[in-house]
């Protein structure tokens, strides 16, 4: 996916030098511009972006001050300063920042501080999943199973109560709540044999239902079943499975 990159300059033209190197590299995606520090956090609150390009030097809150801030908050981005000054490079490492270019900034010194960040979202999204996974395997939340989901770069824990179905599209098993869709970490096999218990039922070599949310049902021929689920999502029932549709009817 590519890398989302806020550009922090309050020089309009240092704003679009950056911005105009980052078309030359693949996969990055400027999400938006701030020229102050106060600028900076508005727009990573609102866009949650991978990456921060931040001078240091800007009227009102500095650069340094956008790290201290965020050391805490929900969301914190990749920090690579770009200054004209090398004074402040020890006190940005040691604030978080994890590159430290100075102007002009050479393409291939930006385009190497792109990869670096790219690897620490990649190494970051890998430490939550298994933080996720190991809160899954205590015993406090024993009861109703939980099942990690992933939107764009956030992992969430879905109660099963919540999950209406769930759906493969290729290699992709997709979660299917009331209002959104998730990604799965887990196959299709993986997910049924996890929730054999739960109350969820395949009703085809692609998908799987929660009984508790199957809404209505229809004959769309001899062998296929159109299951409606309680926010209007359809689904259709296989031949193989027609038998095990039919018994919820009789529940």
């Amino acid at each position: 996916m590519p890398i989302k990159t806020l550009i922090v300059d309050d020089e309009p033209v240092a704003r679009d030098v950056l911005r105009q190197e980052l078309t030359t590299i693949q996969d990055v995606e400027v999400v938006g511009e701030a020229e102050s520090g106060a600028g900076a956090l508005v727009q990573i609150s609102r866009h949650k972006p991978d990456l921060v390009l931040l001078d240091l030097q800007m009227p009102g809150m500095g650069g340094l001050e956008v790290i201290r801030g965020l050391q805490r908050a929900s969301h914190v981005p990749v920090f690579v300063v770009v200054t004209a000054y090398d004074a402040y490079a020890i006190q940005a490492f040691e604030e978080g920042a994890v590159d430290y270019l100075l102007k002009p900034v050479r393409p291939a010194r930006l385009a190497e501080a792109v990869e670096r960040a790219r690897r620490i979202r990649g190494r970051r999204a890998a430490e939550k999943l298994a933080h996720l996974q190991e809160l899954l395997e205590k015993p406090a939340l024993a009861g109703p199973k939980k099942i990690v989901g992933k939107r764009d770069h956030e992992y969430f824990l879905l109660s099963t109560r919540e999950i209406l179905a769930f759906q493969a599209e290729g290699d992709i098993v997709w979660i299917i709540t009331a209002r959104e869709k998730y990604r799965a970490e887990m196959t299709l096999k993986a997910l049924e044999e996890l929730l054999v218990d739960s109350g969820f039922r395949r009703i085809h070599r692609n998908a799987m239902v929660n009984v508790d949310h199957v809404r209505k049902m229809g004959v769309l021929s001899s062998q296929r079943w159109l299951i409606t689920l309680s926010n209007n999502y359809e689904l259709v029932a296989s031949k193989r499975l027609v038998g095990s549709i039919r018994s919820l009817l009789r529940a």
